[in-house]
């Protein structure tokens, strides 16, 4: 026989609730009240939406801790204010997304100056990113009346979780049509101008990482929701405007200004490589290399953007024979002077990624420059190093695997009048690959 049992306990909660004294505080010291707020307990939810419950909340998250408090218990109260607003209670997201009051409060915190604090930069991202989620036609439209939010984005943007607030606004609103709206709005907001503009050595690291990857993002959401909606009427305007040859160039005159700054470098080459790309990546975030003209590409290259980068060509080049100084690395095998470097190896990245292209007017200027062979120099001179090794191979394997190329109208022609493969003369003949090789192999056995 099976007795029943009322295994429901009353939560101490309901109980603190039952005092007509009972402090937000108190309850946020209960250990259970997340629990209970996602559990819909009615009386928790009632007085948490009190409008100064909810102001209390939004102060914990905006405003900073005391400085001499316990820095294990500091952050106690702006963590479990946000976990209770972002606790996907409906009641709560239609307070907080309705009340004019609660967002202007909320939106205080990116007045501070920089840089802000992460971790509460972390809960306003998280409780902003929540409403846009769940309301919003509310939110776009309050942020659009804060003519400064753009601004302010950009004057943050060097913390992490601001970048990932703004790719939020791009990703959480599903319907198309508002959509496209946000997006109309920030591309007249000049957000990728901006962002491309943070890619300059006068800026510091943190804001050339994030302002790439933000861009970077940005194109792959834009490539991504070009598949799925593929009979859209209205083109994506922040790609297009990312994809104009003189926004390539901006960012391009950015880096080659005076100084050599490898982060600035860097951060560049990154967006490059992902306008560059025709497949989308793999888990591993590796692209499958397929021979040039024979894949089968997911997304199209721009003319402008290969046109931009083939103008510059010869600053890249520059890169590899002076990158910028590196302090000498001893290892274990020996002194690098100087080390290979992130720049020389993210320019290796961009050389692969346009002999992916196999474009008749890039391949002739690689030629003419004679890059090839100064990363094959590169290559028997860093014998360790495996991620050249991996970059340099790629190259070659392009190089072979690329008899026809093509013009800049997107038609496949032979190399030159013979029908050669120009590139493929370069690499045996000026760049003398095999017998370079073989120098080596016998080099290799004498050491051994």
């Amino acid at each position: 026989m099976f007795w029943k049992f009322d295994l429901h306990s009353s939560s101490h909660i309901d109980t603190l609730l039952e005092r007509e004294d009972v402090t937000l505080k108190e309850l946020m010291d209960e250990e259970d009240v997340l629990q209970e707020c996602k559990a819909q307990n009615r009386k928790l939810i009632e007085f948490l939406l009190k409008l100064e419950c909810l102001e209390d909340l939004v102060s914990f998250i905006i405003e900073e801790p005391p400085q001499d408090m316990d820095e294990k218990i500091r952050y106690k109260y702006p963590n479990i204010s946000c976990e209770l607003l972002t606790s996907d209670v409906s009641q709560i997201n239609d307070r907080l997304g309705e009340e004019e009051s609660l967002l202007m409060k909320l939106y205080s915190f990116l007045l501070n100056e920089s840089p802000l604090n992460p971790l509460l930069a972390s809960f306003f991202s998280k409780v902003l990113s929540i409403l846009i989620s769940r309301k919003p036609e509310q939110i776009v439209d309050f942020l659009k009346r804060k003519h400064d939010f753009v601004d302010l984005i950009i004057k943050h943007i060097g913390t992490s979780a601001i970048m990932d607030l703004l790719l939020r606004l791009l990703t959480c609103i599903e319907p198309p049509q508002p959509r496209q709206e946000v997006l109309n709005w920030l591309n007249e907001e000049r957000i990728i101008q901006r962002l491309v503009e943070i890619v300059h050595p006068s800026q510091d690291e943190d804001r050339h990482s994030n302002a790439s990857q933000s861009l970077c993002e940005i194109i792959r959401l834009s490539r991504d929701q070009m598949l799925q909606v593929q009979n859209s009427s209205e083109p994506d305007p922040l790609l297009a405007s990312l994809e104009k040859q003189e926004i390539i160039e901006q960012l391009l005159s950015n880096i080659f200004h005076k100084e050599k700054n490898e982060s600035a470098i860097v951060s560049a080459i990154q967006i490059l490589l992902t306008l560059l790309e025709t497949r989308r990546q793999t888990f591993e975030g590796h692209i499958e290399i397929c021979p040039p003209g024979m894949s089968n590409s997911t997304y199209s290259v721009n003319k402008s953007v290969l046109e931009a980068i083939k103008a510059r060509l010869s600053s890249f080049h520059e890169l590899l024979l002076e990158p910028p100084k590196k302090s000498v690395m001893k290892t274990t095998w020996g002194v690098l002077d100087p080390p290979v470097g992130n720049t020389r190896l993210n320019v290796i990245r961009l050389i692969s990624s346009l002999l992916q292209t196999n474009t008749s007017s890039v391949n002739q200027e690689l030629i003419e420059l004679n890059s090839i062979g100064v990363i094959l120099d590169m290559f028997f001179k860093y014998t360790w190093n495996n991620f050249l090794h991996t970059q340099v191979e790629i190259c070659i394997a392009l190089i072979l695997a690329s008899p026809l190329e093509s013009t800049e109208n997107g038609t496949i022609t032979d190399q030159d009048s013979t029908g050669d493969n120009l590139l493929l003369k370069h690499l045996f003949l000026k760049c003398q690959l095999i017998e370079r090789i073989l120098e080596a192999w016998e080099m290799n056995e004498k050491k051994q």
